[in-house]
């Protein structure tokens, strides 16, 4: 378990967990937004320092929650092999533009689906009625600009840790901050 982070006192943090994606995919993934996405009007990039996977957003948790939430990641990583993702499509919602993940041998989802149990139980989440679809979020905008690049060649990606972020939002947009990580399959 890695630490970049420390939180202390009774405060409320934003809370997340994701998965950080390697370093060779984030540069290749940066790349493609830069080439595809760069000139969407009235649209934000996602910085590289901020693309990941989300496995589950917990919203604003008091600190006092961050060991037992770090308790459920390290059970849920240990349980789940690396997975191994694919830049399938380009999508949008209402606010995001996101490249969304082919998960061989669905192990990702597997993951997903170990954390969202463990951190019912532990009264801190609540599914969504959805199935998870593993996803990263490259562009944030107020309307949907109808984008359709081609998926990034990223080949086959592989994250090696799964980790809990505290996400601090500025007027420049957010910040996230890993508070601790855990390896996959360890």
């Amino acid at each position: 378990m890695t630490s970049a982070g420390t939180v202390e006192g009774h405060e409320r943090l934003r809370l997340f967990v994701g998965l950080p994606l390697p370093e060779d995919a984030v540069e290749r993934l940066a790349a493609w937004q830069r080439r595809e996405l760069a000139g969407v009007r009235d649209a934000r990039l996602v910085p590289p320092e901020n693309l990941h996977v989300t496995v589950a957003f917990l919203g604003h948790r008091p600190s006092g929650d961050v060991e037992g939430i770090l308790g459920v990641v390290r059970k849920a990583a240990r349980a789940v092999e690396l997975p191994v993702l694919t830049a399938a499509r380009y999508r949008e919602t209402r606010s995001v533009g996101m490249v969304v993940f082919a998960d061989e041998d669905g192990r990702a989802a597997r993951l997903a689906g170990e954390m969202g149990e463990g951190l019912e139980r532990l009264g801190v989440y609540e599914r969504e009625r959805r199935k998870w679809l593993p996803h990263v979020t490259v562009l944030r905008f107020r309307v949907p600009p109808r984008a359709a690049p081609p998926p990034p060649d990223l080949g086959p990606v592989s994250p090696s840790e799964v980790a809990l972020y505290h996400s601090v939002l500025r007027p420049t947009g957010a910040q996230y901050e890993i508070l601790q990580s855990a390896p996959l399959g360890g």
